[in-house]
């Protein structure tokens, strides 16, 4: 991944999107090793109160994407399962479920999405999503805790995006009306001008919306396809934290880390 120049503490990793973020006016900070907009030319309070009203849409690639690959789904969840505190050998194909990636003792390394595909042809895949500032430990963690025949690969080369707020799905239904059919925490593979993509029903918000991971190449001119509509604006780091906080959503750190159980 590409280097920001500009950090006092050493070289940051960049985001696919970043030079759309400048070119944006985003006033830019460090955060997880990583260049990230904390906030836009609107400032805090109105891009929260943007989200809560229309739809915002936030750049999520610096978190951590992976793939888990056993024989089939049930070794590759009842491997799964011996990390996590959640039933992932149950888990519907189309689904996705939010756990905690535990340490011995059962205080908590990081929160986590787990991802079921529905395609037959991918029984004993899991996607995987981590938190940016912990996934080089949660991947080695995992690595060293699974069985040999259970396969992690990172998806370094994936980007993130999140639209969320109640006009959310009136924007996705122009670009992709499939992903309406998705219900909370459903998922799948749709195009976007022709380029496939992983949506989710999801988001950390507290609104409807959609997370999709797409290849980092592209997600230049979907960011713009989706700014270009009149509901949406760029939200930042800081909106991102007032949301998450007026939900009620725990953030690995302040509310929760290895001194805390499940």
């Amino acid at each position: 991944m590409a280097q920001s120049e500009t950090s006092s503490a050493g070289p940051l990793a960049v985001t696919p999107l970043n030079a759309e973020h400048i070119a944006l006016g985003a006033r830019m900070v460090p955060f997880a090793g990583y260049e990230m907009p904390v906030q836009y030319a609107d400032g805090i309070l109105a891009e929260h109160n943007w989200t809560r009203t229309h739809a915002g849409l936030f750049d999520v690639s610096h978190m951590g994407q992976a793939i888990l690959q056993g024989r089939n789904h049930a070794a590759t969840a009842k491997a799964l399962e011996a990390l996590v505190p959640a039933d992932i050998l149950n888990l519907a194909p189309g689904r996705q479920r939010y756990t905690q990636l535990l340490a011995d003792d059962g205080g908590i390394i990081d929160d986590l999405m787990v991802y079921r595909p529905v395609d037959p042809a991918e029984d004993g895949r899991l996607y995987l999503v981590v938190n940016a500032a912990t996934k080089a430990q949660d991947f080695a963690h995992m690595v060293r805790h699974l069985p040999s025949s259970i396969r992690l690969d990172e998806e370094v080369e994936r980007a993130l995006i999140a639209l969320q707020g109640p006009e959310a799905a009136a924007v996705m239904a122009r670009h992709c009306p499939q992903a309406l059919a998705l219900d909370f925490l459903g998922w799948g593979v749709f195009a976007i001008d022709d380029f496939p993509m992983i949506i989710a029903r999801s988001g950390y918000t507290g609104e409807d919306g959609f997370e999709i991971s797409l290849p980092a190449e592209v997600a230049p001119d979907t960011w713009a396809r989706f700014l270009g509509e009149p509901e949406v604006k760029p939200i930042g780091l800081g909106a991102r934290d007032r949301l998450r906080l007026e939900a009620g959503l725990c953030l690995y750190g302040p509310a929760i880390d290895l001194s805390t159980s499940p």
